[in-house]
Order: C-alpha cells, then sequence, then structure tokens
C-alpha cells in the first residue's frame, strides 16, 4: 500500500518537472526552435486549432523559423495569431510560407525572462509540494487508520522527503541549464 502511495507520488512529481520542461519549451531564447510556436492558437473555419494542425513549422537557420501553412487560406490567420501572440514576433510572408526572424535578445530582456524563468520554478517546486502534502496527509490518514504502524509512518515520510528533494533538484538543474542558455550571447 506504501508502495503504490511512493510510486503515484513519484509520477506526480515527475509530471510536475515535465510541465515545467514544457513551459520552459516555450520560452524565446534567440535561438529558432518549433516549440516556441507550437502552443500558439490559430483562428481556423470558425474555431481555435493549434498552429501545428494547420501548418508545419521548421528551423530554416539558427535565428529563422520557417511555417508553411497546409492551405494558403491559412496564411493570414497565423500571421494574426503570431502577432497577438506575447512573443515578440514579426512574421513575413513570401507567398504561402511565413518567415519568422527571431530578433537577438538585449541584456535586459535576458534578465526579464530570467526572471520569468525563476517564477516558473517557484510554481513547479510548489506543486511537487503540494504532492508532496497530499501524500503525507495520505499517510497520517492510514496511521489513524492503523493501516500502517508509527515505523512504517517515518519511513513512508522519509521516502516522500527524498523524493521531493530529488524532484526539486531537477527543476533546479533545468532551470540552470535554461538561464545559461538564456545569458549566453
Amino acid at each position: 500500500m506504501l508502495d503504490e502511495l511512493r510510486t503515484d507520488a513519484s509520477a506526480r512529481m515527475a509530471r510536475c518537472v515535465q510541465a515545467f520542461q514544457a513551459e520552459l519549451r516555450k520560452t524565446r531564447t534567440g535561438r529558432a526552435h518549433p516549440s516556441l510556436l507550437e502552443h500558439l492558437k490559430v483562428e481556423y473555419y470558425g474555431s481555435e486549432v493549434p498552429l501545428q494542425q494547420v501548418a508545419s513549422i521548421n528551423v530554416e537557420d539558427a535565428r529563422t523559423l520557417v511555417i508553411s501553412p497546409w492551405e494558403k487560406t491559412a496564411v493570414q490567420a497565423i500571421e494574426r495569431a503570431i502577432h497577438k501572440s506575447d512573443l515578440g514576433l514579426s512574421p513575413m510572408t513570401a507567398g504561402t510560407v511565413i518567415r519568422v526572424p527571431m530578433p537577438p535578445l538585449t541584456e535586459e530582456r535576458r534578465r526579464d525572462l530570467v526572471r520569468h524563468l525563476r517564477h516558473e520554478a517557484e510554481g513547479a517546486r510548489v506543486a511537487v509540494r503540494n504532492v508532496r502534502r497530499e501524500v503525507m496527509g495520505d499517510v497520517k490518514e492510514m496511521l489513524k487508520e492503523k493501516m500502517i504502524s508509527q515505523d512504517d509512518e517515518r519511513r513512508a515520510e522519509a521516502d516522500v522527503q527524498k523524493l521531493t528533494d530529488k524532484h526539486v533538484a531537477d527543476i533546479e538543474a533545468v532551470l540552470a541549464a535554461k538561464e545559461k542558455e538564456i545569458m549566453q550571447v
């Protein structure tokens, strides 16, 4: 029973780390990467559709993304979606192909991005700690119901704390790598 709780807690904490990594992929670093635009929604035939369902996104060079819509009618909608996004990008259309150049980041913008990343990392750490709190509550409930002994409770709490520390360290490592990438000129 405690093993199931531990396995569930580990999986939930790992999902918190994965969600943080997915959030980081959306952050613009000055280098072109398709994941920067994948989360954008495009108004297409009256409904909001993810960009990757209406076009392919490729990297032309280190600072340029190329978007090739499946239909010519989607070009204007894709341009509007990019303009409306908070990415600060300016798409250029050449027929049915949209090129999105990545402007170089200023020092001030880099610092703002790092500040934003630290805020996101804190949110991920809080999510991991919330999982720990829920699991600890379940363990205490099991002790109260006399399903486990006090020794099992202490062991389980120590294991959950180790899991929490491991996943928080993973978040810190991912954050440090992304900060280094952003601050690199």
